[in-house]
This record gives C-alpha cells, structure tokens and sequence, in this order.
C-alpha cells in the first residue's frame, strides 16, 4: 500500500526491531494505519514519529505505562520527567550511602567489622528517620499539642545527609540503634516523671523560644552567659509551674535539672551533632548552653 509501510520496514526505517514494533503496537502505542488484505499491520509517517518518541522517552527509563501517559495527555511529560528525577535521586541517595557505608566497613578495625555490619544492616539506604522519630513521640508528654509534637520532632531528628561521609553512616547507624532499643517503661527513662506539677504545652513553647535565642549565641561562638537566652529558659520553667523567676526558683532549677539529666538522651544529641554537624547546633547543644549559663551564674549568687 502507497504511503504505509510493514512491520519489519518500519522497524528498519527506526532502526529496532519487529519484535519492539509489535510490544509497543500490541500496548497501543503505536496506531496502525490500515490492515492489509491478509490482515497485516501497515503504519504511517505517525508510527515512525511515534515510535521515535517513544525510544526517546525509554533512553530515560521510563516506564512503559508511563511512556504511555506522555503520549495520551499532552501536559504530562513535565510531570513524569520531575517524577523520574525523585526517583533518580532517591536512587543516587541510596548508592552513596552504600558507598560510604562500605568504605567504613573497609576501612574499620577488623575487630570492629562484625559489629559495624549489624549496625548498618539493620538501616535501610538510604536510612528512614522512622525510629528517632518514634523515640521522640513516646518520649514527649502525652498532654503535649500535636502542633508542638510535629515541631519538636521535625527540630529534634536530623535528616541523613545526601552525601554522607563513613562517620555519618555509623553516627546515623548508632542513632538508629539507640531509639530502636529505647525502653521507656524502665528507671532510666519515664517520660510521664519528666513534668510532674508542669503545664507542658507552656514548657515546650517557651523552650522552643529560649532554644531558638541560645543557638544564635551558638553560631555566634559565644560562651554560655546570662541574657535573654536564659531568661527565656527559665521563664518557661517558671511558668509552666505557674511561679516566678526568682534567685531562690533558679538555684532550684539547676538542681532539678542536673538530677533529670539522662544519659540516654545526652547519647542521643552526640549522635545528632555528628550527623548535622557545625554551624547547625541541635536543641540539646542549646540545653547545655543554657544550663551552664544556669550553673554558672547560681553559682556566682553563692558566692
């Protein structure tokens, strides 16, 4: 037929095979423009442009019912091409922390190795943030607003790097451990003792404020002092409580603080800090800035 060509001149004509024209033919990428006497396909100039497009649109890994959607709706590549590119760098994410996770298994004491190994092997790559983040939610007061939970939480996790060096696969491999294992039903960690007699919503707002100040000063390299900082911290302690600042409330809140002081949780923000790494401080480098602050200057009322 004038003007149409078979299957296998098609196929020559794009520089494929019969068997890709007739996949693609066979999912109704390809129109046909007439059927031949014996029932054979025949395809225009439209099958050849098509079929261009479509190797085109492959070259990107595209899936096929995907490639499919391009061709039926006429705003949708921008869409499968960002798509494609989350996916890509999902994908580019997870081989570097593969990379780094290897060169630290390589590169560690032999002694070490096995250790090293079930720590990274029990992350996923790259690593979800499911299990600091559950850590944190069982952690906070359950009278806590679900608004202040999602921005503690959302403050408190750090993101794995992108590109991450060997450090930060274990750092984030130990984290993973650490807030999978976290018991909170033992004597080392009751979240229910940690605001006896506080109103925690009033606590977390005013310390997500006192926070935000002390880690300017962080930034800044300035050494823990009293300023607005610590006002603020110990307002927000005084007004959960429903109390005043006072020197005698200071003095007391320095004690109460050094005594809640919970290993588990110091752990936690040492691994945090090597993941997020400087000038970022976390909230609990902003604890101890503040405390200190706290210590320092009961300490020179004392005197």
């Amino acid at each position: 037929m004038s003007g149409t060509w078979s299957i296998g001149e098609l196929a020559e004509r794009a520089g494929v095979t019969v068997k890709t024209v007739r996949f693609y033919s066979d999912r109704g990428l390809l129109p046909e423009a007439v059927r031949s006497a014996g029932g054979h396909r025949r395809y225009g100039l439209e099958a050849l442009d098509r079929l261009r497009l479509i190797r085109a649109l492959r070259t990107l890994d595209l899936p096929v019912p995907e490639v499919g959607r391009v061709l039926a709706e006429e705003d949708a590549l921008e869409d499968v091409i960002a798509g494609r590119l989350r996916q890509v760098g999902s994908q580019l994410a997870a081989l570097r922390w593969r990379e780094a996770a290897l060169q630290l298994l390589r590169d560690c004491p032999a002694e070490e190795r096995a250790d090293r190994l079930r720590l990274v092997g029990a992350m996923t790559t790259p690593p979800s943030t499911d299990a600091p983040a559950r850590f944190w939610r069982r952690l906070l007061p359950a009278r806590l607003p679900a608004r202040l939970v999602s921005a503690i939480v959302e403050a408190a996790v750090p993101q794995p790097p992108a590109d991450p060096t060997p450090a930060q696969v274990l750092a984030f491999a130990r984290l993973h451990a650490l807030t999978s294992r976290a018991r909170f039903d033992s004597d080392q960690c009751r979240p229910e003792d940690r605001h006896v007699g506080e109103r925690p919503a009033v606590l977390y707002d005013g310390l997500g404020e006192a926070y935000a100040l002390a880690s300017a000063d962080l930034r800044a390299r300035r050494p823990p002092y009293q300023g607005e900082a610590l006002d603020c911290f110990v307002a927000a302690h005084a007004h959960s409580r429903g109390t005043r600042d006072t020197p005698a409330f200071r003095r007391q809140l320095g004690v109460r603080l050094a005594r809640s002081a919970d290993p588990l949780i110091s752990r936690y923000w040492e691994l945090a800090a090597e993941l997020s790494g400087p000038p970022e401080p976390t909230m609990g480098a902003a604890h101890d800035w503040l405390r200190t602050a706290l210590d320092a200057q009961s300490a020179s009322s004392a005197r």
